[in-house]
């Protein structure tokens, strides 16, 4: 991480010369502006603007109508972007570039806007830290690495794609050392920038990759997680590859997760920790787990926003089908892990490789906090293949059902407000309704000479 002071040292020196001013869009991407040091220093530190529809676009950057927040009516105007200097870092893929969060503030009253991601969760911080709590998460990043780049797959039309290795490479030292070349560099470009990466290692199918960062508090997890996927993306494509964080590429293909796991603290000590209590997880690590788990059809679609990610949700291929909890069982929703120690937590696995990770962890803390508000009971855990037990609730398997329960859910509304739900239902909409217009060519092969 990087001071303003030490900032205006290396920019005298000429080491820097860029400074990357980024915010983040509802999919979870940065965005921004790259600005030359010195302007950076003497203004644009303070704040700098954006058109407004960054916060109201899709992946493709269209701008669909029904959002309240901007339109063509409106006339598109600015936000204002608040450059958070304590994520001030390197980045040192990127020669003499630093680059630096913004949060999203209204261009008149220079109030947090309500539904960018960033304040999202900054909101269930705060109702965590009313209670004395601190929010503390990890998440994992799973991707597939590609023999070609993204420019020359899309060339392709996306067809042919070929991974990076041949075979599942699930914890193979062999495979991954013919990767390191792409693995290594992101390793420690991550660190350098101040992102404590722990590892990486192969996933459970062929070209398969997993990122795994150390835990911290849910903003800088979020932090971490976004700029992480981000610089991915660009050493792999440095290196002639594609890293895509698509949760199904391939029908026949182990789909790609991004699991969060989650405690509380208060005062540096973690409060699910009990060694007197089962399994070691304290009445409040209970009720927070019954809230996750009682109202996961609801916030579904902030773990899987496109119509993609539902794909993922199969039997035997470790995603999970089911919204219950069990004790180091990778076939639940939810797994409690570090059971009977002081590093107890509960792993959320329903979230896909494409989720926003402040719009997750945020629905998933707010979530956890009406459990504990509620006083929610914890069923007792499940065991055995959860992919079989007919009397699980099922997640949401469509994106189609997510919208619905988001769309309906009190404790949501209450949580993020209404204006925060009804922009990320349209967003949802939208997704939805973009796919019902394009004919596959699944539909064509099935039923051009058949049908």
């Amino acid at each position: 991480m990087l001071t303003f002071e030490t900032l205006k040292e290396q920019a005298a020196s000429g080491e820097v010369d860029t400074v990357l001013v980024c915010l983040v869009d509802m999919q979870g991407r940065l965005m921004g502006k790259r600005f030359h040091v010195q302007n950076f220093l003497d203004s644009a530190y303070e704040e700098t603007h954006c058109c407004n529809y960054l916060l109201a676009t899709d992946l493709e950057m269209a701008t669909p109508d029904g959002y309240k927040a901007t339109s063509w009516e409106a006339g598109y105007g600015d936000y204002v972007m608040k450059p958070d200097l304590s994520t001030l870092r390197p980045m040192p893929w990127l020669e003499g570039t630093v680059m630096v969060l913004s949060d999203v503030l209204d261009h008149h009253t220079h109030e947090p806007v309500p539904h960018s991601p960033r304040q999202i969760l900054q909101a269930q911080i705060a109702r965590a830290e009313a209670m004395g709590l601190t929010p503390m998460m990890a998440t994992e990043l799973e991707f597939f690495l590609f023999d070609r780049t993204f420019d020359e797959i899309r060339a392709g039309d996306f067809r042919d794609l070929t991974p990076i290795s041949g075979y599942n490479e699930d914890y193979h030292i062999l495979q991954t050392s013919k990767e390191e070349h792409v693995m290594r560099p992101i390793r420690n470009h991550l660190y350098a920038a101040g992102i404590p990466v722990e590892n990486t290692k192969g996933e459970a199918e062929a070209g398969q990759e997993e990122l795994n960062i150390r835990y911290s508090d849910a903003l800088a997890c979020a932090d971490n997680h976004t700029i992480a996927k981000h610089a991915t993306k660009e050493i792999a494509h440095f290196h002639g590859h594609a890293a895509s964080f698509l949760p199904k590429w391939h029908h026949d293909r182990v789909g790609s997760a991004s699991h969060v796991h989650l405690s509380l603290w208060r005062d540096g000590n973690p409060e699910f920790y009990d060694a007197d209590a089962p399994h070691g997880l304290s009445e409040l690590g209970r009720q927070f787990c019954a809230g996750m788990i009682k109202y996961a059809p609801d916030y579904t679609f902030f773990l899987a926003p496109y119509v993609n990610s539902y794909k993922r949700f199969m039997k035997g291929t470790f995603a999970p089908t089911k919204t219950v909890w069990s004790v180091d069982n990778r076939t639940a929703g939810f797994r409690m892990c570090g059971e009977g120690t002081k590093g107890v937590r509960m792993e959320c696995r329903i979230g896909g490789s494409d989720l926003n990770p402040y719009l997750a962890q945020a629905a998933l803390l707010a979530a956890g906090l009406k459990g504990i508000e509620e006083k929610l009971e914890l069923a007792p855990p499940t065991a055995g293949d959860l992919y079989e037990d007919s009397d699980a609730r099922e997640i949401p398997r469509t994106l189609r059902d997510a919208v619905e329960t988001l769309r309906a859910s009190t404790m949501l509304r209450e949580a993020m407000g209404d204006w925060a739900v009804d922009h990320y239902t349209r967003c949802a909409d939208w997704e939805q309704e973009e796919f019902d217009r394009v004919v596959t060519d699944w539909e064509i092969a099935r039923g051009f000479e058949k049908a």
